[in-house]
């Protein structure tokens, strides 16, 4: 059986699930708590990786496991985000599927060769949406010590495991929301952390045209239009809006509109095969910490103001902070707090940071690269410069992205002249 593909960047819905989904969430409904079970103090634990999650990444399903019980861990994988056996023209090819059920297994395999006592597919998907309100499915999940859900599309969770418009929880995402305020751990790749969001999760976009054109209530056919679920996902991680595949795919400038649209003033942007777990979800306690090769942005919109003038719209004042292995993060303090045995960077390079003339990777741009605007922040950091600046590849209008040092920032290094975590660097979006 082959690995569950990497999702696209650019994913469609089913016209059956994008009809649901102008059903289920009217343009016009308020950003409120919607859900039957709210998530109160949680003792347990999620594990969101921003996607492409890599077989061999013993890290983070080790960190899974382990949270599950280790040697006695049992975990419940749900993988209903992915197509149907009925839609997967590969489903009788074990080489070659894509669908629910193969991809269910493939991770239950996983989860055994990394440790796990055993690992189970639920049995949940668009063919079978009536098993998430299924006593004996209830039993199975209730026999789980965690959870998993994979990647593909974040709204076919949204339609098998939550009651349409009421957007109320079934049997088996409330058994799983009380095992979670138990104990135990959920985790997630790609959609599958998505879908931890609380209100106004994202449902597609991309950061050029959300810069443009800004962001609204719903799914769109175009998948270049920025929209938002206002219902939102299972919120499990309420503190902060989510994104994923954030510096490969160029997001970083998506999440910061939305945020602003929505009024919300932190986004957690998670990069690929690597984690972000967080003790203690939605409690005072909630804190984190980042586990795998890559890192995770928090984008602090606290101090940011944005306005919309003729030249089109713009952003001061944000934070942008970049963690990697090891550092840790207090949701309600916000501060971050950088592992030991990395060390404070010192600037030493006067010259100028090299160009950047596509700082979201467009789509209308295949040789650029992943990871720019990372790359440009990183490269500050190397420089006695107090500001550094990037634009986008599209123009009509183009933007300018400026980076600057503030009293708070820094960059911490392993090896004494790469840049690893960075902390404050400000953000600034405007037209020109």
């Amino acid at each position: 059986m082959r690995a569950p593909a990497r999702p696209a960047r650019r994913t469609a819905l089913a016209c059956g699930i994008a009809l649901a989904l102008l059903t289920a969430v009217p343009a016009a409904q308020a950003r409120t708590g919607h859900h039957s079970a709210r998530p109160g103090s949680a003792t347990g634990s999620l594990v969101l990786v921003g996607g492409a999650l890599e077989d061999d990444n013993a890290a983070v399903y080790g960190e899974i496991v382990e949270r599950a019980g280790g040697p006695a861990a049992r975990i419940g994988v749900i993988t209903a985000a992915s197509v149907p056996e009925s839609q997967d023209p590969d489903a009788d090819d074990p080489d070659r599927c894509a669908n629910s059920a193969c991809n269910g297994a493939h991770y239950a395999g996983l989860f055994e060769k990394h440790g796990a006592a055993d690992a189970q597919w639920i049995p949940i998907d668009l063919d079978h949406v009536a098993n998430a309100d299924s006593d004996a499915v209830v039993a199975q999940v209730e026999s789980m010590t965690g959870f998993f859900f994979g990647g593909g599309d974040q709204y076919r969770y949204v339609t098998t495991l939550l009651h349409g418009e009421k957007h109320t929880d079934s049997k088996v995402l409330a058994a799983i929301r009380a095992k979670l305020a138990r104990g135990a751990v959920v985790s997630g790749s790609s959609a599958g952390a998505q879908i931890a969001s609380g209100p106004d999760m994202v449902s597609g976009g991309e950061s050029y045209e959300g810069l443009r054109d800004g962001s609204a209530p719903g799914y769109f056919d175009d998948p270049t239009r920025l929209g938002y679920i206002p219902e939102g996902g299972f919120g499990f991680l309420r503190s902060g809006l989510v994104d994923t595949h954030t510096g490969a795919y160029g997001r970083e400038g998506r999440a910061l509109r939305l945020a602003a649209d929505t009024g919300h003033d932190r986004v957690y942007a998670l990069e690929e095969n690597t984690a972000l777990v967080v003790d203690a979800p939605g409690s005072r306690n909630e804190r984190m910490t980042v586990i795998g090769t890559q890192g995770v942005a928090v984008l602090d919109l606290r101090r940011a103001r944005a306005r919309t003038t003729a030249a089109g719209w713009s952003l001061r004042d944000a934070r942008y902070t970049y963690l990697t292995d090891g550092d840790r993060y207090d949701a309600r303090t916000w501060t971050p707090t950088v592992a030991p045995g990395k060390r404070p960077l010192t600037a030493r390079a006067t010259g100028p940071v090299p160009a950047n003339t596509d700082v979201f990777h467009s789509v209308a741009n295949p040789d650029g690269p992943s990871y720019s605007f990372r790359a440009t922040a990183r490269e500050l950091a190397t420089r006695t410069r107090r500001t550094a600046t990037a634009t986008t590849f599209e123009t009509g209008p183009r933007f300018t992205v400026t980076f600057g040092r503030t009293g708070g920032s820094g960059a911490w290094t392993t090896d004494g002249t790469t840049p690893r975590t960075l902390v404050g660097l400000r953000i600034d979006i405007a037209p020109r």
